[in-house]
């Protein structure tokens, strides 16, 4: 009994050990701040001041820091790290023990016990190769959060181009909205003293109307677009954001997108991802091969019989591959592994088709962008000779308002060229990963006074 309680010793205090279990209850209310907090940038610091307004760059790094779906994608990482602890643990020996008291037998038996020790020596095997796996499962949990850091970033920047090019197009319909209603009053007041016909008023008032039904539709995108802000930030609905700044990018000429396309494999995030995936699947594959070798156990054992007889003995078990030589499991990593193999083709064929195909588009927007551009002065100096020729009498007025509503329609044209270009810029920043510097590293977040750190 002393033998098989000295056995069983390390086994008691291996117990002592383990981990415990506390419950961790799910929230009852949104963790949405009610201020902006103040960010600290990871690398390449970039000045972060709210108070006097966020830039397109303070915005992309306020979004990297409290976005809600990157604060749960970031405990991946954890998930990640322990399987890879867990794929590096070795497999615990075994240990039985038994005891027989003999009874009936009359004088001179004792009790009779056996002690084993067993150890899966095939588990060694595979080892290797379930630790690789992990390791570059673990690689491709980093680069997927590097990559939807990139959306983030991405997101944040339209939705700061659509706020900026909105509120020129509100100003600019406000604009006219206002003229058109100043130029209604006078019409009708001339039409009550009968020197306009109702035709005249009637144009004028209708041009008024749809002024002020898309100057309505437009506040409620600036709200939609808003309300999305500040969900991508973290922040809660009623939080005012300023924003401040232009919204252009850096320029990427002909020769560095070019550039920046060929090296498309060795810096986009979610490639790195699927390759480390499918480096994974590799060793999947190889710890599938080497799981086909028989599996070995191992070991000691030390026995009494009740005739007071000691042995001490060696053990080994042999599984016989007659029937199965895991092919099932290969067959499936096979697969799994040729399955990303064509993910990751499927995926860099788009990346360069959507790449290519985004370069020609700017270029298309860009020259018509211009073409409008140069339009505009002309057609302000024709409508500023034809506003002095109406005042004078020596124009019609349905003839003036068609020039107004001409340049109102060129400069909304122009304005939603510019919001185009500014968005596709945006989009192939992320495409060929071009600017990203001090923005995806982890910045550290400070909460404003009165609110929680989490």
């Amino acid at each position: 009994m002393k033998k098989i309680a000295a056995a069983m010793l390390p086994l008691l205090l291996a117990l002592a050990g383990c981990a415990t279990y506390h419950p961790h209850p799910l929230p009852t209310a949104p963790a949405l701040l009610q201020r902006i907090p103040q960010v600290v940038p990871g690398r390449a610091p970039h000045p972060f001041n709210p108070a006097d307004g966020l830039d397109m760059t303070e915005v992309a790094i306020l979004a990297v820091a409290n976005n809600p779906d990157l604060r749960s994608a970031r405990d991946q990482r954890g998930v990640a790290a322990s399987q890879l602890m867990a794929a590096g643990i070795l497999p615990n020996p075994q240990l039985t023990a038994g005891l027989d008291h003999p009874f009936g037998a009359g004088p001179g038996y004792v009790n009779a016990f056996n002690l084993g020790l067993n150890y899966n020596v095939g588990a060694l095997v595979t080892r290797s190769a379930a630790v690789a796996a992990a390791r570059s499962a673990s690689r491709k949990v980093d680069w997927s959060l590097l990559w939807q850091e990139w959306q983030v970033v991405q997101k944040a920047r339209l939705l700061f181009i659509r706020r900026v090019e909105d509120e020129k197009v509100r100003l600019e319909l406000q604009g006219y909205r206002d003229l058109l209603a100043d130029r209604y009053r006078r019409a009708n007041r001339a039409m009550e003293q009968g020197n306009l016909t109702i035709n005249a008023v009637s144009a004028n008032l209708a041009e008024l109307q749809k002024v002020r039904g898309r100057l309505a539709e437009l506040e409620r995108r600036q709200s939609r677009t808003g309300h999305d802000l500040n969900a991508l930030l973290g922040l809660a609905p009623d939080v005012p954001l300023s924003l401040t700044g232009g919204e252009e990018l850096p320029a990427l000429t002909d020769g560095v997108a070019k550039e920046l396309l060929a090296q498309l494999p060795h810096r986009r995030p979610d490639l790195l991802a699927l390759q480390a995936g499918y480096e994974s699947q590799e060793e999947q594959l190889r710890r599938a091969v080497l799981a086909q070798f028989p599996a070995l156990n191992i070991g000691l054992t030390r026995a009494r019989d009740t005739s007071d007889i000691n042995t001490y003995g060696f053990g080994v078990s042999l599984t016989l591959p007659i029937f199965d030589r895991n092919q099932g499991a290969i067959a499936v990593a096979r697969a799994t592994r040729r399955q990303l193999y064509d993910e990751y083709q499927a995926r860099l064929d788009d990346a360069y088709s959507k790449a290519g195909s985004l370069l020609e588009q700017i270029a298309l927007v860009r020259r018509q962008y211009r073409e409008v551009a140069a339009a505009l002065p002309p057609l302000e100096k024709v409508v500023g000779t034809a506003e002095a020729a109406l005042a004078a009498g020596n124009m019609e007025f349905a003839t003036f308002s068609s020039l107004r509503a001409s340049l109102f329609e060129k400069r909304l044209e122009a304005l939603a060229l510019e919001q185009s270009l500014f968005e596709q810029q945006a989009i192939l920043q992320t495409l060929l990963g071009a600017d990203f510097r001090g923005l995806t590293s982890p910045p550290q977040i400070y909460p404003a006074p009165g609110e929680e750190k989490r």
